[in-house]
């Protein structure tokens, strides 16, 4: 059914894809909201078993292209960042038994040289997932105090040369390509790493660019909000910026108190089994976690007293 247009170039291999049917466990006529649909592999998993409404976004036209191609006008598509499409998706007052949101930046987009999201061929340093908006990572890496790039790389790369390479990209400037930013960068690393050296600067500079944590922040209540009372809520994170923002919200919002408004499913973060992680190696870093939207008073007071004698 959902099969169409399925170019293997294209489309990604959905991360953790047995693990998001098992814990979202979608059943016949139930409501979605993929806020990452990406090239919609884990949407047309989900959409085998509903059958049901479908509401699929994504900032980026490439993939929004995509996915008219697979889905045609079975589904409602928004071509909005994941936060834009909650706030509107809130005030319309919409709330969806299925919600799914993956964090990742898909293969295509790393595969595509001139979205300059990799340093492994040289691209233009542009890292927009949202191709429509004005900062690039040329502007960061060419515009940008030293002190500002030191803050990034420190706070959203871990890099622990966070000074040091700061310091290089500013002496070296200006940059047009990605490989240029990578050579510049492994000065500050010499000898031979298992992970590349810009790793955590690309990360870094790819968070600025799309403002991805403070977006995250913003939408995990308004998520919340858009669950139907018994709605499964799964997020996947890749980094652990990331997953550490998802899981303070679900512990707070999930607590053991009377009030609790969600119940977590995955005391620990769901992660890729080793032949998955061979198939598809983006599956290395990915987390899954897991909410129920607290149907009731009833449950509530049961909620807040699990586990209490």
């Amino acid at each position: 059914m959902h099969n169409k247009h399925q170019n293997k170039n294209e489309l990604h291999t959905p991360v953790l894809l047995d693990a998001v049917l098992r814990y979202l466990d979608p059943h016949k006529g139930e409501t979605y909201l993929d806020l990452t649909a990406g090239y919609g592999g884990h949407a047309a998993a989900i959409l085998q078993r509903t059958q049901g409404p479908a509401t699929l976004v994504d900032r980026d036209e490439h993939a929004i292209e995509q996915l008219r191609g697979r889905f045609g006008d079975e589904v409602v598509l928004r071509h909005q960042t994941f936060l834009d499409a909650s706030q509107e998706l809130v005030d319309q007052g919409k709330q969806f038994d299925l919600l799914l949101a993956d964090l990742g930046v898909s293969s295509p987009h790393l595969n595509q040289v001139d979205r300059g999201f990799s340093w492994q061929a040289a691209g233009p340093l542009d890292m927009r997932m949202d191709q429509s908006q004005s900062l690039t990572a040329e502007a960061v890496v060419n515009t940008w105090a030293e002190a500002d790039l030191m803050r990034i790389l420190r706070q959203y790369g871990e890099e622990p040369k966070a000074g040091q390479i700061a310091a290089l990209i500013v002496g070296n400037r200006p940059f047009s390509t990605t490989t240029q930013l990578a050579d510049v960068v492994k000065r500050a690393w010499p000898g031979h790493s298992r992970v590349h050296p810009a790793t955590r600067t690309f990360q870094a500079i790819r968070i600025a660019v799309n403002d991805e944590l403070g977006m995250l922040e913003a939408a995990l209540p308004l998520w919340m909000q858009l669950l139907a009372p018994g709605g499964r809520m799964g997020i996947i994170s890749f980094h652990s910026l990331e997953d550490r923002l998802v899981k303070r919200f679900l512990s707070e919002q999930g607590g053991e108190r009377y009030d609790a408004d969600l119940r977590v499913v995955t005391k620990r973060p769901i992660t890729a089994e080793p032949n998955e992680i061979v198939f598809n190696p983006r599956a290395r870093s990915a987390k899954l976690r897991v909410a129920v939207k607290i149907k009731n008073q009833t449950e509530r007071s049961l909620h807040a007293n699990s586990g209490k004698e």
